[in-house]
């Protein structure tokens, strides 16, 4: 009696979401429904994670060599379901035999069909932007470049969130010429995405309640360039590379306003990793497209990069910045009083400079021990890490007291750049001390029972209430790691 009332339809129903929620976890991507999701699974599948991360270190190495060209893993959106390859883990069998032996002994009747149709979020279609040839605004292939759009609703109808893509940079021709073969370089592998318990993109009230029914846009990345650059290229065999990141920022914003972003009332300009300093890098010029009664933000999620030496002694990291700024141009976007006052040019890339100038209001969600900072910027493979350092870089919690010392001189470096967003009334903060890269875009960071918490407020509390000017002083600095219990070891790596 009491299985049977435990997998009443409505139970069964939300075990089910659960469950396939928890799945599509190991595919790597944020899930929807990630709110939903078990925490004893969630549990289980990031212990199996970390596990296999401390066993394949090697692994570790090869990714990280590939990390500087492809930036963060792409794309932070969920595919339709026959996109994605089928896991081969015990799980796929296992927990639903298990579930239908129960129900099966527990049930009176005969099986409903209802009880097992869990209809899949909806996904958000791929749109290609109009006249981008004409425009000269295409993908580093020539393709045109493309977005998400999914229509606001009710008191949302006319306030807009737009979203720029991350993932890396590419500084040399081959880099960018490899990124051809990926949606961070073409369109002809861009697919339609979900939105649904991604975080700040979410449609759900109770896990994004400041912005769940606003329109939403997801800028895809294709340039290398942060949105930036404006230049052509040859690559080795002969082809033209197209850099021409700051054309297509411009026309993919154009065409929105045409599609109803010029009636907005409110609108909030967003991007995570290479995509946070595309925020940054564009923050005052999508300002300056609204009149001055159109409440326009700003916020930078993971996207304040720092120029330290790495632990080789060595700035490996400038040297890809250098790369990135010369080969495709990008010092049209850049702080004109930087340029007269600062050398070298790809100094003023760098986003401790470029919020000097900053007019606009600005939220910046970064980690202080940023994990992607950590692994290609701190312990980039250029600088030939021992297995201590390899072990380290893979989970914080592996680091032993040398190591981090030296990660918390990196943090005083960041927290040391924020000093200048003091006097900023309207600028707001959150930096955190998890061990975690992009947390708007995951539902588990963004507003969930384990996300990450400084004065008492999760990220989306706290963003919210900046946005809003519900609060003064959005502006929290975290302690150095380990001290904040609330930085799960499930938060995302």
């Amino acid at each position: 009696m009491v299985v049977a009332k435990l997998f009443s339809a409505p139970r069964f129903g939300g075990y089910l979401r659960n469950y396939f929620a928890s799945r599509q976890l190991t595919r790597g991507r944020v899930v929807s429904g990630v709110h939903e999701t078990s925490p004893n699974l969630l549990q289980q599948y990031f212990r199996a994670s970390n596990r296999r991360r401390n066993q394949t270190i090697s692994v570790s190495r090869a990714r990280d060599a590939t990390a500087m060209a492809l930036g963060t893993t792409e794309p932070l959106l969920l595919q339709p379901p026959e996109q994605r390859r089928r896991p081969p883990d015990w799980l796929a069998w296992g927990l639903p035999a298990a579930v239908l032996t129960l129900l099966l002994l527990s049930a009176s009747g005969p099986l409903r069909p209802p009880l097992f149709r869990v209809p899949p979020p909806e996904t958000v279609p791929l749109t290609l932007l109009a006249g981008a040839q004409e425009k000269g605004a295409v993908c580093l292939d020539g393709t045109p470049p493309g977005y998400h759009l999914q229509r606001g609703s009710g008191d949302g109808s006319n306030r807009w969130l737009i979203h720029l893509e991350g993932g890396g940079w590419c500084s040399t021709i081959k880099d960018c010429s490899n990124r051809r073969m990926y949606a961070l370089g073409s369109s002809n592998f861009m697919k339609p995405m979900r939105f649904a318990g991604a975080g700040i993109l979410g449609s759900d009230q109770l896990q994004n309640p400041d912005f769940y029914n606003w329109n939403k846009v997801f800028v895809r990345y294709c340039d290398g360039a942060s949105f930036s650059g404006d230049a052509e290229g040859r690559a080795q065999d002969g082809s033209t590379l197209h850099f021409r990141g700051l054309r297509i920022y411009q026309a993919v914003i154009d065409e929105l306003m045409e599609k109803g972003l010029n009636n907005a009332t409110q609108a909030l300009l967003t991007g995570c990793s290479a995509g946070g300093l595309a925020t940054i890098l564009h923050c005052d010029d999508f300002s300056a497209r609204f009149s001055r009664d159109v409440s326009v933000k700003c916020l930078a999620d993971a996207g304040f990069f720092l120029d330290v030496k790495d632990i080789s002694g060595k700035r490996s990291f400038w040297s890809v910045y250098d790369g990135v700024v010369h080969l495709q141009n990008v010092r049209e976007v850049l702080p004109k009083d930087c340029l007269a006052n600062k050398e070298p040019t790809e100094v003023c890339f760098f986003p401790a400079e470029l919020i000097k100038s900053i007019r606009t209001p600005m939220f910046i969600l970064n980690s202080a021990y940023d994990s992607w900072q950590i692994r290609n910027v701190l312990v980039p493979v250029s600088s030939a890490p021992d297995k201590p350092w390899s072990i380290c870089k893979d989970n914080i919690r592996n680091c032993n007291s040398t190591q981090i010392k030296v990660l918390d001189a990196f943090r005083n470096t960041m927290v040391g750049a924020f000093k200048v967003v003091e006097d900023k009334e309207d600028w707001g903060l959150f930096i955190d001390s998890c061990f975690t890269h992009c947390q708007s875009l995951y539902g588990i960071s963004w507003n969930s029972e384990i996300s990450p918490r400084l004065g008492n407020k999760s990220i989306a509390e706290a963003a919210g209430d900046w946005y809003h000017g519900r609060s003064q002083g959005e502006k929290e600095i975290d302690c150095e790691y380990p001290c904040n219990p609330t930085c799960s070891g499930q938060l995302p790596p």
